[in-house]
């Protein structure tokens, strides 16, 4: 039998599932550099990164600029990143899509799947060029397939994030 009133543990449990399942998803992939996967050229995308974005793309009014910070500080931990440079970059990011959200009066699947690859193609480019001002000598041509294989995993990536969603507000 449906109920028409939730219980006060039902509605405590159902704004606990709206609050932290996009940050817990989003630290769940960052978890997920730890993993041992061995490869030998840059090719695995940052799916923290992906996550983020999706869910930025997804609910842009669940997060602000400012979240992009200690989430980004966590992936530069965990994933061995220079300190600050997904704090900073994650942020540019969100700044650039509240930008794009004032100026864009509607958006589809093409349009987000666009706008996450421009986003990437700057994560992926801006991280070549830290890489560089410290010291490194590759070739950008070594991190394109990281590149080719985050705006393809995208969709996918923003697919979990929709099923996350819809089981965040469900009853």
């Amino acid at each position: 039998m449906n109920r028409i009133a939730l219980t006060q543990s039902d509605v405590r449990r159902a704004d606990r599932r709206r609050r932290y399942v996009p940050v817990a998803s989003t630290i769940a992939a960052s978890l997920l550099t730890l993993l041992p996967v061995i490869v030998t050229s840059p090719i695995v995308p940052d799916f923290a990164f992906l996550t983020l974005i999706a869910w930025r793309l997804l609910r842009p009014e669940i997060w602000s600029a400012t979240t992009a910070l200690p989430l980004g500080l966590l992936n530069d931990l965990l994933a061995g990143h220079p300190l600050g440079q997904s704090m900073a970059l994650w942020t540019i990011v969100f700044l650039a899509f509240d930008l794009l959200d004032s100026r864009v009066l509607f958006r589809d699947y093409w349009m987000d799947w666009f706008f996450a690859t421009l986003a990437i193609l700057f994560y992926v480019w801006s991280g070549w060029v830290i890489g560089r001002l410290m010291g490194s000598d590759t070739a950008f041509a070594v991190v394109a397939p990281q590149l080719i294989a985050s705006v393809f995993a995208f969709p996918l990536v923003a697919r979990v994030v929709l099923a996350l969603d819809r089981w965040r507000l469900s009853r």
